[in-house]
């Protein structure tokens, strides 16, 4: 999506007065170094900056895409790249891991760095059990 650019209400209100001034005297000086010339001088660097800035979005957004075109290119790159591994020393080499692949043969619950403690241990709801298979409550500590 391609950024807003920018329109300045300032700008577009600042012309429709100069051409009011002018209308009413083109030399106009009102003091202070208020003078038309001045304040079109001012409202054409307003003008340009504008452009400069809407052209700079442009180009921005030229080249986002441009960079999101070539992190594609990367990733479909970097899958065949992998794909190549595979095909050339297989899925379940110590090769195709070192690639970034999961060998074939790790694919099982458990193997792939998964710690075998979180899934044996007891829910922490269940406190004790004693041998006859009945919960005992744990000693109040005061």
């Amino acid at each position: 999506m391609a950024r807003q650019k920018r329109t300045s209400k300032m700008l577009e209100k600042a012309v429709r007065r100069a051409a009011g001034i002018n209308s009413i005297d083109p030399n106009l000086d009102l003091g202070n170094g208020l003078t038309l010339t001045a304040f079109s001088t001012l409202i054409e660097t307003m003008r340009t900056r504008e452009n400069t800035y809407n052209s700079a979005l442009s180009s921005l957004d030229k080249f986002y895409r441009e960079m999101l075109e070539t992190e594609c290119e990367l990733a479909d790159m970097a899958e065949h790249m992998l794909l190549g591994v595979a095909t050339r020393y297989g899925k379940s080499s110590v090769e195709y891991g070192m690639a970034g692949g999961v060998p074939k043969n790790q694919h099982r619950k458990g193997l792939r760095g998964e710690s075998s403690t979180s899934s044996s241990q007891q829910p922490s709801f269940i406190a004790s059990v004693d041998s006859n298979g009945n919960g005992k409550e744990p000693a109040a500590t005061s």
